[in-house]
């Protein structure tokens, strides 16, 4: 008899509780703050970079992280969304962005310990067909423009799902942010408008934007089957590069002289005449890469999926592997607190590689 009234009991708790769930009205990620969480530091990260002497780094669930002693401690900053975020930019000490899935764009002003939204997925679309309606407008019989209204028509039928992928400041009013689908957005005023720039990007396909980087003076684009894009001379335009590849590409980097593209499987590319001509760079690993930098030292710095680091001291022609006293983890981005301490952040968090 106690089993039975026991299980009535539990049973009739299960059905009250689903009673207040499915009562519990719907909150979109975009409109919850992100929680407080002491496991933040070991949950998964996307991005991580300087903000002047500070570190600040961003990830799933709307945490946005910040250290101010080289990644030995870590805060939680104060963000108004949930979404997940994928990547970070400070152009200065006290000015940033983040952005992430739904077509959120975040803004600190105050070094990334309090955060404010500027945009989301649930009016990029509206803007971007007002945006393309108005051009058809003041540029009648020009053909791009129908076609580009019917893709912002496209982006408010589909909803807030949007992801944004990377974001990149030249200084605290000029930036970029681009994501799925030729995702392609430009502001000139430090985010208070955000003007689509669909047309200006060299990608009939509408192939996906995984990536921007500043490289000797030039912007890169990074995407999808091999694309490069390189902004041109004036500034307002992304023509393609010819690359030798069809994987995918998730990010450049280099230094004055050279130009790395790495991506898929372990596939490197080196240019030294700003992507005209490329060649192969051995990396021995199969599995990708999926972050790189240069250091205070001139040295470049490749790191994999499975949390390989290696190290080039011949500007990108070759690499080595760099032993590990700790355990590898993955790894999806990378900043440097001193010319020989790397900080990494991926699924597994945050980790700080002392090496030689």
């Amino acid at each position: 008899m106690y089993v039975v009234k026991r299980y009535t009991a539990l049973l009739l708790t299960w059905i009250a509780l689903q009673g207040v769930a499915q009562a519990a009205p719907y909150m979109d990620v975009l409109d919850v703050p992100a929680t407080p969480s002491a496991l933040a530091k070991v949950s998964a990260l996307r991005d991580v970079t300087r903000a002047g002497s500070r570190l600040v780094a961003v990830g799933p669930r709307g945490h946005i992280l910040y250290s101010d002693d080289n990644g030995g401690h870590w805060q939680q900053a104060q963000v108004p969304a949930s979404a997940d975020l994928n990547a970070v930019s400070f152009p200065s000490a006290e000015k940033g962005w983040a952005v992430g899935n739904d077509g959120i764009i975040l803004h600190s002003n105050d070094g990334g310990i309090s955060w404010q939204k500027q945009l989301d997925g649930r009016v990029l679309g509206e803007q971007v067909v007002a945006y393309y309606q108005a051009q058809s407008q003041a540029m009648p019989g020009d053909e791009r423009w129908p076609a580009l209204i019917a893709e912002g028509e496209r982006l408010v039928q589909e909803g807030a799902d949007k992801p944004l992928l990377d974001v990149w400041f030249s200084d605290d009013q000029n930036g970029f942010a681009v994501g799925v689908f030729n995702l392609l957005l430009h502001t000139r005023d430090g985010g208070q408008h955000w003007t689509p720039w669909l047309e200006r990007s060299d990608n009939p396909q509408g192939l996906h934007l995984t990536s921007l980087e500043s490289v000797d003076g030039t912007l890169y684009i990074t995407g999808e089957q091999g694309l490069l894009l390189q902004r041109t001379a004036d500034g307002e335009h992304f023509t393609q590069l010819t690359t030798p590849s069809r994987g995918t590409f998730f990010g450049a980097t280099g230094k004055p002289g050279v130009l790395l593209a790495y991506g898929l499987r372990g596939h490197v590319w080196r240019s030294t005449d700003k992507g005209q001509q490329w060649q192969p760079v051995n990396t021995g690993l199969g599995i990708s890469i999926t972050a790189g930098g240069l250091d205070s030292n001139g040295q470049l710095w490749l790191l994999s999926q499975a949390g390989d680091v290696l190290r080039s001291r011949d500007d990108g022609a070759s690499f080595v592997v760099v032993r590990q006293k700790t355990a590898r983890t993955p790894v999806s981005a990378v900043a440097f607190d001193s010319a020989t301490d790397l900080v990494l952040v991926g699924e597994r968090g945050v980790r700080t590689l002392a090496v030689e």
